[in-house]
């Protein structure tokens, strides 16, 4: 058996705000944030948006792809959210469900930031291979937008909000040897011991607020940027260079690399440090930013519907986030 990714599907919002926009109300530039991070633009969510509204869009524009796109025929839908729609619970992945109508759907988020949604396709693999389940909704989607300072140039110029889906199935197809098929190999890692490098600092049980307390900032992700830069490098490249060894294959072999969109030069030394060439590597992070766990799939559809994907290739998506995680998934697309 093999678990096959057969649909993809993206949303984001429509109010598209470009980095001259942004210097407008912030002391940056569009020259400085280009050369700095390869960000252009970025799409930004209206306040009475959610992360489950853009993760709804995404599905439908899944399932649109299926043969059958009855929400019924869906075993197990995964959110992938550092931003869910209520705080703990319930699960974002639930709300999607309802709406969906994917009555006979089990539903929960994953929390491992810009990692997640690598970590929610092992995971759906894990569940089609027990039990009778078939296909599985996997979504990252994020609304970083009410979750940035936007006082602080450093950081607010990095994110914004959307949402991709893939839907893996469990197909008659090999999952190894010649002519295998399917999500063939993932690398999961994680290092608690930067966990406050990329935080959510105030709000959870270890820094509540407290009775009384006058809030004037609300929560927002504080990010110590050189610390994430050094340990995304070597995330990067540990896990390209384990998963490449794993299946003895070469660079050569892969067609694509699909990276989680957070800066265009921690990809560009990475890429320089193993010796790939830069163009194998997969990168939109000028249009969208930094979408967190929604960057990859996003990619990954952006990808299969201009056909730059085919039917035989060997894709390898690689991710890093807070936790901090990181790993990777190869696939025979």
């Amino acid at each position: 058996m093999a678990y096959e990714i057969v649909a993809t599907g993206r949303a984001v919002p429509p109010r598209r705000v470009t980095n001259d926009e942004l210097a407008k109300d912030i002391d940056t530039s569009d020259e400085w944030i280009r050369s700095h991070t390869g960000i252009g633009s970025r799409y930004i969510a209206g306040e009475d948006v959610a992360a489950s509204d853009l993760a709804l869009e995404a599905a439908r524009d899944a399932m649109a792809q299926l043969e059958n796109p009855d929400p019924l025929t869906l075993d197990m839908i995964i959110v992938a959210t550092a931003t869910s729609d209520y705080f703990g619970s319930p699960s974002t992945a639930c709300i999607v469900q309802e709406k969906l109508g994917a009555a006979r759907a089990g539903a929960f988020d994953v929390s491992a930031a810009c990692t997640g949604f690598i970590y929610s396709l092992e995971i759906a693999a894990g569940l089609l291979s027990t039990g009778d389940r078939k296909r599985i909704l996997v979504i990252g989607s994020e609304v970083l937008s009410k979750f940035v300072d936007w006082q602080d140039r450093s950081s607010c110029i990095l994110f914004g909000d959307g949402a991709g889906a893939a839907i893996l199935e469990k197909t008659s197809a090999p999952c190894e040897g010649s002519g295998k098929r399917g999500l063939i190999r993932t690398i999961l890692r994680s290092d608690g011991s930067g966990a406050e490098h990329i935080v959510f600092l105030r709000g959870g049980s270890r820094y509540p607020y407290m009775e009384g307390e006058t809030i004037d900032i609300p929560i927002h992700v504080d990010i110590n940027g050189q610390a994430v830069y050094n340990f995304a490098v070597k995330a990067i490249t540990d896990t390209i260079s384990e998963i490449l060894f794993m299946e003895e294959i070469s660079v050569d072999d892969v067609t694509w690399i699909v990276p989680h969109q957070a800066n265009a030069r921690i990809i560009q030394a990475a890429a320089k440090r193993l010796k790939i060439p830069e163009e194998k590597c997969f990168l939109n992070i000028e249009e969208f930013a930094n979408t967190s766990a929604a960057s990859i799939p996003i990619a990954l559809d952006e990808l299969n519907r201009s056909g730059r994907i085919k039917r035989g290739d060997l894709i390898l998506t690689v991710g890093f986030g807070s936790g901090l995680t990181y790993g990777g998934n190869l696939i025979v697309w």
